[in-house]
């Protein structure tokens, strides 16, 4: 219990969560657009993801308080689930696009 408490507040101290996120799920939305977005729609879609990315965000720091005082394990619990999700959906959904033309991006989508 020590240990697995010395590794939180270590983690808190070192802000893991935000480097976390910084490198993996907060700049997702920026990397995919650069990548399979034609140009004609960059703009609004390009807008349209950033929207979503800070709305998100903020929803999940508006509830995490809410949240934590019903269950600190039900609180990590959900948000272990939406990352397993996110797991998923990334390796079903998001194609590689190392290599290929934005004709060839377009094209799995169709």
């Amino acid at each position: 219990m020590a240990l697995s408490l010395l590794v939180v507040s270590i983690s808190f101290y070192l802000k893991v969560m935000v480097i976390a996120f910084s490198l993996g799920l907060g700049a997702m939305p920026w990397i995919i657009m650069s990548e399979i977005l034609p140009i004609n729609i960059k703009g609004l879609a390009g807008s349209f993801a950033t929207l979503a990315n800070w709305f998100f965000s903020w929803l999940v720091t508006l509830t995490t308080n809410l949240l934590l005082d019903w269950s600190s394990g039900g609180t990590f619990t959900i948000y272990t689930a939406v990352c397993v999700f996110t797991a998923g959906f990334v390796a079903i959904w998001v194609p590689e696009t190392k290599g290929k033309t934005l004709e060839e991006i377009q094209q799995f989508f169709r």
